[in-house]
C-alpha cells in the first residue's frame, strides 16, 4: 500500500465514522521510515467532544466517550483496512480486537519514531524507547510464562509454521537475546505445541492444539451436514430444469449433468471441483431452477464481491459476500433455515475458521451447503485449506471439460495449469507467439500496452483485461493505457477527482472499476463499466452488463481506472483477451488464474531483469504455495491409530473411546438440531453417524469419476461403523443430580513416576483397570457413607481413597476425574461398581473422557447444566424460597467464572449464547474478549464483578 492509498484509506474512515457523526476531526498521516528502510505508516486523529451544527459548537456529547463506541470504531477500522488489503492483493490482515481478546496475552508496543530511535545512539534518554523496551520485555515474560500466547498469534494466518516463523514472532515480542532464548525454549517445550514432522522441503513444521481443535470442529460440522439426507430434488423436477435449459440453448455436458445430479441429491453437503472455464456457473443455474421448483430458497456467497457478482450473473442465484452474509446473521437478519440451499463459489479462497463458522451456522439451521471451486487457484488468505480438506473427506463431483477457451490447444494448456504443469502451458503459449520477453520490466510494460492498444483498435467490441500481481503495477499500467487512449483521441476532457485511492483524472470514455459493494447502485467490488459523463461532483457510468448508474462522489467515491487489475481480483472473470505482466511475486496458483481468464487469447510479458530467461520464468510461476492443514501431516492423521495402539497395549481397548472417532448417538450427532427435527415430525434417531455417511459419499464420488486429475493423492474418507445408542449415551441425557457428592474430590495426582511406570505386556490389564475402578468406588462410597451418617471421615478412609485413586491414575491417567464426574451424574453407578459390577461405571467413565477431551461436548454439558439450574432458580423464585434461589444463583455464578479456566469451551459457547439466555447475537458472541462471556452470564444473573467474578 503506497502513501496516497494509505492517506485515502484513513480519510475515508475519518469522514464516515467521525465527521458524518457531527464531530470535527483533525487528521495527520505520518509515513515515517524505520532504520530497516521499511515505512511505518500511522495516523493521528484529534476529535472534538462537542457537536457542530449551523450555529457552531453545541453541548458536549458524552456518548462519544463510551467504551462501546470505541470498540465499534476499532472493529469498523479493521473491516475497512482488511477490505482494502484484500483488494490490493496484500497478504496481511489486522484484527480489531485487543491482543487479550484474541487470546494473545501481550501488551501492544508503542510506535518508535525516527527521532526517538536515534536518541539512545546519541547518548540521550528517550522515554518512548525505554517504554518500548519495557513492553517488549514484559511481553517476553508473558510468553515465557504462557507459551500458548505465541502459538495463538502465529496461527492466525497459517495453520502450520516453521521454526523460523516462530523465531520471527518471538523476536518481535521479546527484549534481548537472553530473553529471546528463554521464550523460544518455553514455546518449544510447551504442551500446546504439536510437532507435525517434515514438510516437502524437509523443514520441521508445527501447529497448536487449538488449530487442531478448529480443524476438528470444521470436520464435525461437515460430517453432520453430510449426514443429513433431506434436501433432495425429485428426478422429474431435475429433468424439467434440464429441459428448460435446453429450450434456452444451454446443453450440459455429461460431466455437468453428473455434477448437477450430485449437488441436487439429498445430502446436506455437496462439493463441485472444476477447472477454470468449465461452465460451473451454467450448471449451477440449472440446479437453482431445480431447487426452487422443489420449494427451496437458494442463496449464493463468495469471498469477494466480484466473485459473488459473477456467480449471480452466471447462475441467477442472488449472491453476496460471505462477510456481508455473516454480518446479517450477526444482526439476527436473513438467517438460514432448513429450506435454504447455500451455494458458496470460489470456495478454495476461504480459510478454515471462516469455513467452520459458515458450515456450523448451516448445520445448526439444518440448511444445505454446496461448495464450488478449484483448490489449485488462488489460496485462502486466512489459515488453512478448508475446501480441499472437505472435498477429500466427503467426495466431490468433478468437471474437467473446459469450455471457456475456443482453441483445443488452449484448453489443454488450461488443464496443464490446473494440474500443476505450468511449464508445459507456458511453452505451449510460447510456441504460438503469446509469450514476450523484454530487457526490463519497464520495457515489458510498454510492449504489453502496445499489444493491448493494437487489439483495441483491431477488435473494439471484444472484452479484454490487463492483469498483474501487485497494485503498484496496476496503477502504472492503468496510466499507460489511458495515455494511449488519450493520444488516440478516444477520451474526453480530463476532470480531476478526489476518489478513495487519491486524486485521479477521469474522462468520458474511461474504463472504470468499482471498488466497494453498494447495494443501492447495484455494484460490487470489481464491477467494470465505461464513463459516459463526468463532472467535478458526479459520474455517470454504463456497466458491462448494460445497466446505467449515476452517483455523486460525496456519496460513493470507491472507483479507479479499470484497464488493469490484480490477479487476485480477477478470479471468476471471463474476457475475450487477457494481457499479463509477470512479476517475481507470482506462483503456480496466480499463474493458473491469470492464464485462464480468456476465451480467444492471452499475452504473457516479462522483463529479463526479473527473470533472466524463460527457464527462470517457468520456475517462478511453477512455485507451489498451497495452504496446508495441520491434518495433512502424518502426526495428526495417525494420532487415533497411536492412541488405539496405546489402549491395546494396556488392555483398555474396550474401555477407552477416542473423542474424535467415538461412536455417537444420533441425538449427539445432531445437537440442538435434534429438537428441530422432532418439531417437524422427523425422528432424529434415524440419522446415521456422519463419519459412516461421509465414507459412503466419498466412495460414491469415486465411482462417478474414473479420472481424478487435479486431486491425485487425495485420501478417501475412512470407513467407520454406524453407531448405536449406548447406555452411557442415554445417561448423558439424564438430568444431573447433586448433593451428597458436593465437595468430594478424588485425588487426580498420580504417584511419582506413575505415567512412566512399566506396563505389563499381557492383555489382563483391562481386568486390572476394572478392579482399580471397583476399589476406588468402594473407598469413595465409604467416605460418602460416613458423611451421610454425620460421622467424621477417619484418617484411614482418607488414605485408602487417596491410594485407590493414585493406583487408578497409574493405570490410566485422568481416570479419577472421570470416575468422580460419572458418580456425580449417577450415584447408582458408584454403588454398582463398589459391589463389583463395574461395567456401567466403565461405560460412563469412557463418556466422561470424551467430554473432557472435546470442548464441544463440554460446552453442551455446560448448556444443559445452565438451563437446568436456571429453571430451578425460576421455580424457587416462584415458590418464594429466596435462600434456595441464592444458593442456585451462586452455583451458576461459579459456572460462569469457570469459563475463565476453559477458554476452549468459552469459544464454543460464544456461538450458543441464545441457548444460555443471552440475546446478544452470534456475531457479538464471537467478538467477545476473553472472559466476557462469563461476565455477561453473571450480569444476567444480577451478580456484579465484585461478587465472585473479579479476576
Amino acid at each position: 500500500m503506497n502513501q496516497a492509498q494509505g492517506v485515502a484509506l484513513a480519510r475515508e474512515f475519518v469522514e464516515k465514522q467521525f465527521v458524518e457523526r457531527g464531530m470535527v476531526a483533525d487528521m495527520n498521516v505520518h509515513w515515517d521510515m524505520g532504520k530497516d528502510g521499511m515505512p511505518k505508516p500511522h495516523a493521528h486523529v484529534m476529535l472534538s467532544m462537542r457537536e457542530v451544527d449551523g450555529e457552531g459548537f453545541g453541548k458536549k456529547v458524552r456518548e462519544w466517550n463510551r467504551t462501546e463506541l470505541l470498540e465499534g470504531w476499532r472493529e469498523a477500522w479493521a473491516n475497512h483496512v482488511n477490505l482494502a488489503l484484500a483488494e490490493l492483493d496484500i497478504d496481511a490482515r489486522i484484527d480489531h480486537r485487543t491482543l487479550e481478546a484474541q487470546g494473545i496475552d501481550l501488551e501492544p508496543q508503542h510506535k518508535i519514531g525516527p527521532a526517538a530511535s536515534r536518541m539512545p545512539e546519541q547518548g540521550l534518554e528517550a522515554e518512548r524507547v525505554e517504554d518500548h523496551a519495557r513492553i517488549a520485555r514484559e511481553n517476553g515474560e508473558k510468553i515465557i510464562a504462557n507459551p500458548s500466547i505465541a502459538l495463538d498469534g502465529i496461527t492466525r494466518g497459517q495453520a502450520t509454521f516453521t521454526t523460523r516463523d516462530l523465531a520471527m514472532f518471538v523476536h518481535r515480542h521479546s527484549d534481548g537475546k537472553d530473553q529471546f532464548d528463554q521464550a523460544m525454549s518455553a514455546v518449544r517445550t510447551s504442551p500446546e505445541l504439536v510437532a507435525l514432522g517434515k514438510d516437502g522441503r524437509g523443514e520441521d513444521r508445527f501447529t497448536s492444539r487449538d488449530m487442531i481443535a478448529t480443524e476438528q470442529r470444521l470436520e464435525r460440522s461437515a460430517d453432520s451436514l453430510a449426514g443429513m439426507a433431506r434436501h433432495g430434488v425429485a428426478e422429474a423436477t431435475r429433468a424439467r430444469a434440464l429441459e428448460a435449459a435446453e429450450g434456452r440453448g444451454l446443453s450440459l455436458s455429461a460431466e455437468q449433468r453428473g455434477a448437477l445430479e450430485h449437488i441436487t441429491g439429498k445430502d446436506g453437503l455437496a462439493s463441485v471441483v472444476g477447472y477454470a472455464g468449465t461452465g460451473k456457473s451454467a450448471m449451477l443455474g440449472v440446479a437453482r431452477e431445480a431447487w426452487e421448483h422443489q420449494g427451496y430458497q437458494v442463496r449464493g456467497a463468495a469471498l469477494s464481491g466480484i466473485a459473488a457478482e459473477n456467480l449471480e450473473g452466471g447462475s441467477a442465484i442472488p449472491s453476496r459476500t460471505i462477510a456481508s452474509l455473516e454480518y446479517q446473521w450477526d444482526q439476527g437478519r436473513e438467517l438460514l433455515t432448513n429450506r435454504d440451499v447455500l451455494v458458496i463459489d470460489e470456495a478454495g479462497m476461504i480459510g478454515t475458521r471462516q469455513m467452520e463458522r459458515v458450515l456450523s451456522a448451516a448445520d445448526r439451521a439444518g440448511a444445505k451447503v454446496v461448495l464450488v471451486g478449484d483448490p489449485e487457484q488462488l489460496q485462502a488468505i486466512e489459515a488453512g485449506a478448508a475446501f480441499r480438506s472437505v472435498t477429500e473427506r466427503h467426495g466431490w463431483a468433478e468437471i474437467t471439460e473446459i469450455r471457456r477457451q475456443h482453441e483445443d490447444w488452449q484448453r489443454e494448456a488450461t488443464k496443464a495449469l490446473a494440474t500443476g504443469r505450468t511449464g508445459e502451458a507456458i511453452h505451449a503459449y510460447e510456441r504460438h507467439g503469446m509469450v514476450e520477453a523484454a530487457e526490463t520490466r519497464e520495457q515489458a510494460r510498454s510492449e504489453l500496452v502496445d499489444r493491448w492498444d493494437a487489439q483495441c483498435t483491431a477488435a473494439p467490441d471484444q472484452t479484454r483485461i490487463i492483469l498483474t500481481h501487485t497494485n503498484a503495477e496496476v496503477r502504472d499500467l492503468n496510466l499507460a493505457a489511458r495515455d494511449r487512449l488519450r493520444d488516440a483521441g478516444e477520451l474526453g476532457a480530463d476532470v480531476r477527482l478526489s476518489v478513495e485511492r487519491g486524486a485521479r483524472d477521469f474522462a468520458s470514455g474511461d474504463r472504470i472499476m468499482f471498488l466497494k459493494n453498494e447495494r443501492g447502485l447495484g455494484v460490487k467490488n470489481g464491477t467494470l463499466g465505461k464513463v459516459e459523463q463526468v463532472s467535478a461532483e458526479r459520474l455517470a457510468v454504463r456497466l458491462d452488463d448494460g445497466r446505467q448508474v449515476a452517483f455523486d462522489l460525496k456519496d460513493y467515491a470507491h472507483v479507479d481506472h479499470g484497464y488493469a487489475a490484480t490477479i487476485h481480483k480477477s478470479q471468476g472473470v471471463t474476457v475475450d483477451r487477457a494481457h499479463v505482466l509477470a512479476t517475481p511475486g507470482m506462483d503456480r496458483h496466480s499463474a493458473y488464474v491469470a492464464l485462464s481468464r480468456h476465451r480467444d487469447g492471452v499475452q504473457l510479458h516479462y522483463g529479463r531483469d526479473d527473470f533472466a530467461d524463460q527457464r527462470r520464468l517457468v520456475r517462478t510461476l511453477s512455485r507451489e504455495r498451497a495452504k496446508d492443514m495441520a491434518s495433512d501431516y502424518p502426526m495428526v492423521r495417525d494420532r487415533d491409530a497411536e492412541a488405539r495402539a496405546f489402549a491395546d497395549r494396556r488392555g483398555l481397548s474396550g474401555e477407552i473411546r477416542l473423542p474424535e472417532r467415538a461412536e455417537r448417538s444420533p441425538v449427539e450427532i445432531l445437537g440442538p438440531r435434534a429438537e428441530t427435527m422432532r418439531q417437524m415430525g422427523e425422528d432424529p434417531r434415524t440419522v446415521r453417524d456422519a463419519g459412516d455417511r461421509s465414507a459412503g459419499a466419498g466412495q460414491a464420488a469415486a465411482e462417478r469419476q474414473p479420472r481424478r486429475g487435479m486431486f491425485d493423492g487425495f485420501r478417501p474418507a475412512p470407513q467407520r461403523p454406524a453407531p448405536e445408542p449406548t447406555p452411557a449415551g442415554e445417561r448423558e441425557k439424564a438430568a444431573p443430580r447433586r448433593g451428597m457428592f458436593d465437595g468430594l474430590k478424588l485425588s487426580a495426582a498420580p504417584l511419582k513416576g506413575a505415567e512412566r511406570a512399566p506396563v505389563p505386556a499381557d492383555r489382563g490389564q483391562g481386568r486390572d483397570y476394572a478392579r482399580a475402578v471397583e476399589r476406588a468406588s468402594r473407598s469413595a462410597e465409604a467416605v460418602l457413607q460416613a458423611r451421610a451418617s454425620g460421622a467424621p471421615v477417619l484418617e484411614h478412609q482418607k488414605v485408602a481413597l487417596e491410594r485407590a485413586t493414585q493406583a487408578l491414575e497409574q493405570i490410566r491417567p485422568g481416570a479419577s476425574r472421570d470416575l468422580s464426574a460419572a458418580m456425580q451424574r449417577d450415584p447408582a453407578l458408584l454403588r454398582e461398581a463398589a459391589a463389583g459390577r463395574s461395567g456401567p461405571m466403565l461405560d460412563a467413565m469412557a463418556q466422561e473422557a470424551r467430554v473432557r477431551a472435546d470442548p464441544n461436548l463440554r460446552a453442551t454439558r455446560f448448556v444443559e447444566r445452565w438451563q437446568g439450574l436456571k429453571q430451578e432458580r425460576d421455580r424457587l423464585t416462584q415458590a418464594g424460597d429466596m435462600a434456595g434461589r441464592e444458593r442456585t444463583g451462586k452455583e451458576m455464578a461459579g459456572m460462569a467464572k469457570s469459563l475463565e479456566r476453559d477458554p476452549q469451551v468459552e469459544s464454543v459457547l460464544r456461538n450458543r449464547t441464545r441457548e444460555l439466555g443471552l440475546e446478544i447475537g452470534i456475531g457479538r458472541g464471537r467478538g467477545m474478549d476473553s472472559g466476557d462471556l462469563g461476565r455477561e452470564l453473571a450480569r444476567d444473573l444480577g451478580i456484579g464483578m465484585g461478587r465472585g467474578m473479579s479476576r
